[in-house]
This record gives structure tokens, C-alpha cells and sequence, in this order.
């Protein structure tokens, strides 16, 4: 044990753990960035690490759990291993932590999202090793495909969420800035970028006029190297004309949405401070549809929020079942401290009838999806690979659609065009053509 304690000590190693939307995702890269540049090592367990950093969020309580629960498996080691530096960092760090150091009192830093600074400056004090400059440039491609975050913050104040109060207000990046991270990840091997925002849509608002999405995704498209150009999430209400045009007419740029609509009934969406209506929502997929019309979409929904009957359920399953999104990601409403509904409404609807309105919609989706796919087979598509499952070799088309490849041979991160041989409601099968 003494061995072990003092190999902890001089250990420089590093451990992330992340759980979340793709914001915590680009927000832990940076960080492992950042530590690499300070001249730590990767760790794949907490074990073997000295420092360790859980990437929160508090969007679900099923999200939240996890995280509290991970903290709990943290304080044996602690008590165990002293030298070991515990980081806690995302979204369930509000700008006040006087309540988490009560409960987590062995957590020695607590940072909000996006504010990677004092855990670089404390590991840098803490273990003595340099740290100036580690967070200016990515020294790593993260992965065959990057996240690139454009915007941080949200200004929708949406009745149901806490990220405006986690990650405050919108304010949005230099497109030259982006265009130098995208730069920098080509020239290490990177093909494909994403470019993230809690509402992408709503970019450049604070930048001088020149500066929207749509100028971004231009900028974007002229980097020498860059094959794939995705965006998310957007927002209904600021899906302009002129993002739709300029996702018809960049080569590079995919013609997937991820466009949440979240309930299907009116009064609902009143309810949530959406913005938009049923028949606004459809008018828009209609749009984008006429446009473009080998678009595909994702959607998020929540079911069971406040007040919520079997009518207005039905609503959301209408929708559903008309507009034949590529892919649904369905929630039960659970109250976040903080926001409007947990301040102002009542959580009315049972955890039992929550369930079943989830079992729904699954179930449909799943029918959806199974047609979807299934008039895919027999056509060809060009495939990023990506990686490497359960033996098979997978990758994604333009339309975001996940492909398992026929293959023996390491593709990894090459584009090979594909023939889809059969489908499920989740994936597509195929082989390589010459």
C-alpha cells in the first residue's frame, strides 16, 4: 500500500470522465488537450490516475444520478489515496458551490463549464508542472471527427431547462478563431467537423453584421482538408432561410438537422417558452424539405410535462408519426431546480404515465425508423469509418446514418463508398464496392 500511495504521488497521470451533450464532450477534449500540453499522460481508469475530473450534467435526473453516484465511488479513494486530485466540473456547477463542497467536501476543485482555467492553474501549483500557453492550441486530434463549440450559452430561458443558468448567455466565437481550430485539426487528421452551440442557429447575433451561421459554415467550407460539416442543435425559431440556403449549396456542409420540437400540443409548447407552434413546426420541416430534399432529421421530445394530458400526448405522437424523423431522442420531464416550470408548475404527471408515454414513443419511432432504413438497401452511399465495434468496422453517412461495413481490412478514417445490404430501425448493413 505504501508503494501504491507513493506512486500516486508522483504519478502524472490523468483521468476524464464525461457524461452529456457534445459540449461536454469538446469541453473535455480541450481539457485532455490542455493536460497533455502540460506534459501529463492519459489514464483509462481512476485508479492509475493522480488527477481525476468528472465532466457533469444536470439536464436529467437520470444524468445527474449518475454523476452523484460516481462522486460516492470517489470518496474511499480519497480517504485511501490523499494525493489524488479531484476535479468536478460542468453543468452541476452552478456560480455558487457552497452546497457541493458541503456534500463533496474531498472534490478539491469545483468548475463551472467552460472555465477550464483554475483547473489548469491548481494541477499546475498542486504538482508543480508548467502550464502556461497548454490551453491556446489543440495539440491532439481527438478523434476521426471533431466538436468544434461556436457558441456558448443559451438565451431561450425555455421553461423545462438549466442551461442558461449553467452556461450563461449566448456569446458567440470569431469566425477566424473557428477557422483556425478547424485548420489545426485537418493538418492532424481529422475529416469531419461538428460545429456545436446550445442553439447553433442563434450564432454571430453579437458579432458585427457578416458573422451568422451561414457565414461560418461558408468560412468552414473553403478549409483545405475538411471533408464533412455538421451543426447542432438548432432552434426552431432562428432556422433562417439563409442557413437553410447555404446547407442546399455547400458541398462539404451535411444536410442533416438536429431540430428539437420537444411537444407536439400548442398549449404545451406555450408552456415550455418555446416560441413556435405545431403548425409553425411543420411549415418549417416542410421548408427545409422543399430545399433540400434528401435532408434527414433528428428531434428531441419531452413527455409528461407539466400538466400534460393523454390529448395533448397524442399530439406529439401525431407528429411523430407525420413527419418521419430519422431519429427521435425521447425524455421523461424531471423538474430542475432553478428553472421556470420547478419555480411555477406543478410536476403533475405520474412516473407511471411517463413511462408509458416513453414506451410510445419508442415503439413508434422504431416502426418509423424500420421503413425509413429498410428503402435504403440496395442504394450506395459514401461512409466515413469511424471505428471499430463488436469486430465490425462502422462508420456514418452524410445523413447521419450509422453504417456497419462488411470488411476485414482497417479503414479507419478513410471514405469508402458502401452498398446497403439490409437494415434495422438502428443501423444500416453493407460492403465495400471497388
Amino acid at each position: 500500500m505504501l508503494n501504491l500511495k507513493s506512486e500516486i504521488k508522483n504519478s502524472k497521470n490523468y483521468f476524464v470522465w464525461t457524461i452529456g451533450c457534445q459540449m461536454n464532450i469538446a469541453d473535455s477534449q480541450k481539457l485532455e488537450s490542455a493536460f497533455d500540453n502540460m506534459g501529463l499522460g492519459k489514464s483509462d481508469s481512476v485508479q492509475d490516475a493522480r488527477v481525476v475530473v468528472l465532466n457533469s450534467c444536470v439536464v436529467r435526473k437520470s444524468a445527474e444520478s449518475k454523476v452523484e453516484s460516481m462522486l460516492g465511488t470517489l470518496k474511499s479513494v480519497k480517504t485511501l489515496f490523499p494525493e489524488k486530485i479531484f476535479v468536478l466540473m460542468g453543468c452541476m456547477v452552478g456560480p455558487k458551490t457552497d452546497d457541493l463542497k458541503k456534500r463533496f467536501p474531498y472534490v478539491d476543485i469545483f468548475a463551472q463549464p467552460q472555465k477550464l482555467e483554475p483547473i489548469v492553474d491548481f494541477i499546475s501549483n498542486k504538482m508543480g508542472v508548467d502550464s502556461e500557453g497548454c490551453l491556446e492550441s489543440i495539440t491532439v486530434a481527438p478523434d476521426v471527427a471533431a466538436y468544434i463549440p461556436i457558441i456558448h450559452g443559451c438565451d431561450k430561458f425555455c421553461s423545462f431547462c438549466i442551461i442558461p443558468y449553467r452556461r450563461g448567455r449566448e456569446v458567440s466565437r470569431e469566425i477566424k478563431d473557428i477557422v483556425n481550430e478547424v485548420e489545426l485539426l485537418t493538418a492532424r487528421g481529422v475529416q469531419e467537423v461538428t460545429l456545436l452551440g446550445q442553439n447553433v442557429d442563434s450564432y454571430g447575433h453579437d458579432l458585427e453584421p457578416g458573422n451568422r451561421l451561414e457565414d461560418l459554415l461558408s468560412a468552414v467550407n473553403e478549409v483545405k482538408g475538411i471533408k464533412r460539416i455538421r451543426f447542432l442543435t438548432s432552434h426552431p425559431n432562428d432556422m433562417s432561410d439563409q442557413i437553410i440556403k447555404a446547407v442546399s449549396k455547400l458541398d462539404k456542409v451535411c444536410e442533416h438537422f438536429n431540430l428539437p420540437f420537444q411537444a407536439g400540443d400548442d398549449e404545451i409548447l406555450k408552456s415550455m417558452r418555446r416560441g413556435y407552434t405545431n403548425l409553425e413546426f411543420r411549415n418549417l420541416v416542410e421548408k427545409i424539405r422543399n430545399y433540400i430534399p434528401k435532408a434527414s432529421f433528428a428531434t428531441d421530445i419531452i413527455v409528461g410535462f407539466c400538466g400534460e394530458t393523454e390529448l395533448q400526448f397524442q399530439e406529439t405522437l401525431d407528429l411523430v408519426q407525420e413527419m418521419r424523423f430519422d431519429k427521435v431522442h425521447a425524455a421523461a420531464y424531471s423538474p430542475r431546480k432553478g428553472t421556470i416550470s420547478d419555480r411555477m408548475m406543478e410536476d403533475s404527471v405520474s412516473k407511471e404515465i411517463k413511462r408509458d408515454r416513453l414506451e410510445s414513443i419508442w415503439e413508434l419511432q422504431e416502426s418509423v425508423q424500420s421503413e425509413i432504413n429498410k428503402d435504403l438497401v440496395g442504394q450506395e452511399f459514401e461512409v466515413l469509418i469511424e471505428g471499430k465495434k463488436k469486430e465490425k468496422f462502422f462508420g456514418r453517412t452524410r445523413s447521419d446514418k450509422l453504417v456497419f461495413i462488411d470488411t476485414d481490412t482497417d479503414r479507419i478514417n478513410e471514405f469508402v463508398n458502401v452498398k446497403i445490404n439490409s437494415s434495422t430501425a438502428w443501423s444500416l448493413q453493407g460492403t465495400i464496392l471497388n
